[in-house]
């Protein structure tokens, strides 16, 4: 998903690999690499280093933000780092700020189960299947969300999943919403 700003976004369901401790503490895989997610786009090994460089050479972090409103931080990502698997994030909710308690309370509930990265792409080719194959990206925030992107991160009613098509379509809807109320 894009922004007119730019800002592309991409989601990864938490599921068995975040795991939340004393209440606020969270660390999962907010990106996983080689897989493709619903948008076509796989990011490969590698694409966040330089950005994560730059940020820590220039003394800033990676933002934790709840479904991507830049007006509501959630939290403080103590760590962001790409392994072998993927882009590792480990950090704390901040129970002083009332969405931050909120975001704890859904995830211990399960009514969310996604982390989503918010970035600008920088460099990309064209792959197989026309897939777009993301080599450099300049992360922005990683973001606790409702819906995840990634086709092992499905959202079903009874059983049944949502076809990418529809996933795309919903989410549009919700980020118009969220712009008609920001005007608000």
């Amino acid at each position: 998903m894009q922004s007119e700003t730019g800002l592309e976004r991409k989601f990864c369901r938490f599921d068995k690999e975040l795991t939340v401790t004393d209440g606020t503490g969270i660390a999962g895989y907010a990106s996983l690499f080689g897989a493709t997610d619903q948008g076509g786009d796989v990011v490969e090994p590698g694409a966040y280093g330089a950005s994560l460089k730059r940020l820590g050479g220039e003394g800033r972090r990676v933002k934790m933000l709840w479904q991507h409103d830049p007006g509501a931080p959630i939290g403080i990502w103590d760590e962001v780092f790409e392994d072998a698997r993927g882009l590792y994030v480990k950090g704390r909710l901040l129970d002083s700020v009332e969405k931050g308690r909120e975001a704890a309370a859904l995830i211990a509930a399960g009514a969310i189960e996604g982390l989503s990265i918010g970035y600008r792409t920088l460099r990309a080719t064209r792959g197989e299947g026309g897939r777009r194959l993301l080599k450099e990206l300049e992360l922005w925030e990683v973001s606790l969300v409702t819906f995840p992107m990634l086709p092992s991160a499905r959202v079903g009613a009874k059983g049944d999943s949502l076809t990418p098509d529809a996933l795309r379509e919903m989410a549009a809807v919700f980020g118009d919403a969220r712009r008609d109320l920001a005007r608000d």
